[in-house]
């Protein structure tokens, strides 16, 4: 009797593997999808191509004034005139560098913390969240260490939605925490104070907030204390953004097992030392997309300081959209300001998914 010797394996058939592959799969998998592909592939391609044209090839990029665009595409000089007025709003041009020493180290140390396998990692933290905001306090507003003041109306731009977001972002995240504590509290009164200043607070538009912030404030405090406009609006969007952090928080809480709670008490640890090493981390960690998602929120929702009289990089650009010069050149405005939120705002999210699947460790009843 013969013995049968198994065949070779056979690679598999070139029409699904590599790039026509996956084109079969997923775009061209049965007659209806591969109809629906190429109408949105035309749609695509006809949106794109006279898009292109008008940003990129019959774009006009250099110029002293609006006679320099003559080609018919965009006319991206009136971008390159104002870029420093976009970026550092009324600031003296003189004192250009201490706003750039400030960009510099912000974004250095923030490159520290999101490159992998770098040292003093923890450091680095500690400096970003303490000793940063000192530093770009005196650097941006000056009166000490021999720079000149610069009040804070003529902060502007970039250089000012970034202030907002940054000190919204730092001050909201612990403040919702401790909120978020409060609600689940055991205590009535703490329950009820936290219960009531996140429900009004999120059931107010943030413009009433910047209104009362920048007009009814004044009117609690004593009559010598003089608030910034800067000041207030900060205080008020920062309160806005913790009630809704707080619900964010809470969330992630409710989400831990009644189990992780037991285990701590059995070990004897205290309700601080619980929440801090057991409870916040787990918590925190499942709700990375609901608190980057405030963030972003937070960042767009900087625009509205506009009605305060605050020129954030979108009213700048309003501004300037005003001057006679440089009248119907709305849509090169506007998409400078559109990209300009979303690289920073496309920045926070990607990064929000690599700690997502950085600290992913699954989570289970």
């Amino acid at each position: 009797m013969e013995k049968f010797q198994p065949l070779p394996s056979l690679p598999a058939p070139i029409a699904s593997t590599g790039l026509i592959g996956w084109l079969r799969t997923n775009l061209f998998s049965s007659p209806v999808n591969s109809v629906i592909t190429l109408v949105t592939l035309y749609l695509l391609v006809s949106a794109l191509i006279p898009t292109i044209q008008w940003a990129f090839i019959n774009a006009d990029w250099f110029g002293e004034d609006r006679s320099a665009c003559t080609s018919g595409g965009a006319c991206w000089v009136f971008i390159t005139v104002r870029f420093n007025q976009f970026i550092y709003g009324f600031y003296p041009e003189s004192e250009y560098w201490r706003v750039n020493w400030m960009f510099f180290i912000m974004f250095v140390s923030l490159l520290w913390l999101m490159i992998p396998n770098l040292p003093w990692k923890k450091w680095v933290a500690t400096f970003t969240l303490v000793v940063f905001p000192v530093i770009a306090f005196f650097l941006l507003y000056g009166g000490a260490f021999g720079l000149k003041v610069v009040e804070t109306h003529k902060w502007g731009g970039l250089m000012l939605t970034l202030v907002l977001a940054m000190v919204g972002i730092v001050a909201s995240l612990p403040i919702g925490v401790l909120l978020a504590l409060g609600r689940r509290s055991e205590m009535p009164i703490v329950k009820s104070f936290c219960v009531v200043f996140i429900e009004v607070w999120r059931g107010v538009p943030l413009i009433t907030v910047l209104f009362m912030a920048s007009v009814m404030l004044p009117l609690f405090v004593p009559a010598e204390l003089s608030f910034d406009k800067l000041l207030r609006a900060l205080i008020g969007i920062t309160m806005f953004q913790s009630a809704y952090m707080a619900e964010v928080v809470r969330g992630g809480l409710q989400a831990i097992p009644k189990g992780q709670y037991e285990a701590a008490a059995a070990l004897g640890l205290g309700y601080w030392r619980m929440m801090s090493m057991i409870i916040l981390p787990q918590a925190l960690k499942l709700m990375i997309p609901g608190i980057v998602n405030t963030f972003i929120a937070l960042f767009k929702d900087t625009s509205l300081v506009l009605i305060i009289g605050l020129f954030d990089l979108l009213a700048i650009v309003q501004a300037a959209l005003t001057d006679p010069k440089w009248l119907g050149f709305a849509t090169e405005g506007y998409v400078f300001v559109g990209f300009m939120f979303w690289a920073f705002c496309f920045g926070m999210s990607r990064y929000s998914q690599h700690l997502e699947r950085k600290l992913h460790t699954g989570h289970k009843r």
